[in-house]
């Protein structure tokens, strides 16, 4: 695809939906941006005029046209500081690009040196893979458009907001009045630093995220991110495998159900509200009294009901049985979790040794199987769960030695 041609396009994509989101009296109270969704925040927080932003995106991305087939990017599922560690002996000519969430980090920099430490952290029990673009952003190879970005942009005029920005080039508010070209020269050069910005937001008080764009890619990095605070709304405006209605206005009754203000006169015009029917209990019986006489009868004890599976704990169904067993009990309920997750009837159809991302898996699916899990499970398992063990499989080896290690103490 064309960097000139996308990159335009998720930029009117973060816009309207932000539009969107306040149409429904949903205001942003601070904004942070993943690179070029910096330039989308900076138009939505009002330091730069939809003109200068549409500006920025549209040149910017024309300069990276000159980097195509000379770099490559790849994902880790790893931190920062080890990725960084590993990296050494490809320094010169791969870096760490991108800092997404605890066990999330991008590199960028030249193939070839690329191909090598991927397959370096494949050996290494890490994952990690290409992903489907042929530049390198944040890297050194920027540098050979450096003229050409800020002198197309020179006149790009910011102004300081009153909605607070969280730079991801710094790591934490700054004054939008920078955000000139030369700022957005270095935010395509300089290392993404979404992780610490999103960190000191939680550190100022904010709870409640709402990702801009057609399909969540960073809801899962700041799940993880804030799954030990209190109180923590983190949902997608969108969803490539839904119709856009019933994702946005999903997404919109997410954060109504988690305490969130929202315009529903907006939304739903002048439509008006009917009364639901009375639930079954709530009704009144007139059948006359039976004048017939019960009569106590001794009937056989019906089984009891810890016999039905669905009626005990996965911990309790565990007990006592051999050790294969039970990783065999372990992985149909992670199948049959799974299977919820994704709308189907039964886990029999999902293959236990296929990645995730391979049977429709993405980062909020992923999410809420990791919740399910640890609600049926007991076990505190970590948002990126799915990420760090990719197939059923390896999420029920993990789940299962988990609970060993809980019964062990």
């Amino acid at each position: 695809a064309r960097v000139d041609v996308v990159q335009p396009t998720l930029f009117s994509v973060m816009v309207s939906t932000a539009a969107l989101w306040r149409s429904w009296g949903v205001e942003p109270a601070a904004v942070v941006g993943h690179s070029q969704g910096e330039i989308a925040a900076a138009y939505v927080c009002g330091a730069l005029s939809l003109r200068d932003a549409a500006k920025v995106v549209a040149l910017r991305s024309k300069a990276l046209v000159g980097l195509i087939g000379h770099g490559a990017m790849a994902s880790v599922t790893e931190s920062a500081g080890l990725v960084e560690a590993r990296l050494a002996p490809w320094k010169d000519r791969v870096g760490v690009a991108v800092v997404n969430g605890p066990h999330s980090v991008v590199v960028s920099g030249e193939p070839a040196a690329l191909d090598e430490f991927v397959e370096k952290m494949k050996a290494e029990g890490v994952q990690a893979k290409r992903i489907s673009v042929d530049y390198a952003s944040h890297s050194h190879q920027v540098a050979r458009v450096r003229d050409q970005v800020t002198q197309s942009l020179a006149d790009v005029s910011a102004r300081t907001s009153t909605v607070p920005f969280y730079s991801t080039l710094h790591g934490r508010t700054i004054d939008t009045a920078q955000l000139n070209g030369g700022y957005w020269y270095d935010n395509l050069r300089g290392r993404v630093l979404f992780e610490p910005a999103v960190r000191r937001m939680v550190d100022d008080g904010f709870r409640v995220f709402v990702e801009m764009g057609p399909h969540p890619v960073l809801t899962s990095p700041v799940e993880e991110m804030v799954e030990d605070v209190a109180d923590t709304v983190v949902t997608a405006s969108s969803r490539r495998d839904r119709g856009e209605v019933e994702a946005v206005v999903g997404s919109l009754a997410h954060l109504y159900a988690r305490g969130g203000a929202v315009n529903w006169s907006a939304l739903y015009g002048e439509r008006q509200r009917v009364d639901l029917p009375t639930y079954a209990f709530q009704r009144q019986r007139y059948w006359l009294a039976s004048t017939h006489t019960a009569v106590a009868v001794d009937l056989p004890a019906t089984e009891d009901p810890a016999h039905d599976d669905h009626l005990v704990s996965l911990a309790d169904r565990l007990v006592d049985l051999p050790e294969a067993d039970a990783e065999a009990l372990v992985l149909e309920h992670v199948l049959e979790k799974a299977a919820v997750v994704l709308g189907h009837s039964s886990g029999e159809s999902l293959d236990p040794d296929q990645e995730f991302k391979d049977i429709g898996f993405d980062s909020l699916l992923s999410v809420e199987l990791s919740k399910r899990l640890a609600a049926t499970t007991g076990l505190k398992l970590r948002a990126n769960l799915v990420l760090r063990y990719p197939s059923p499989r390896l999420v029920a080896r993990h789940v299962r030695a988990s609970m060993a290690t809980c019964d062990a103490t």
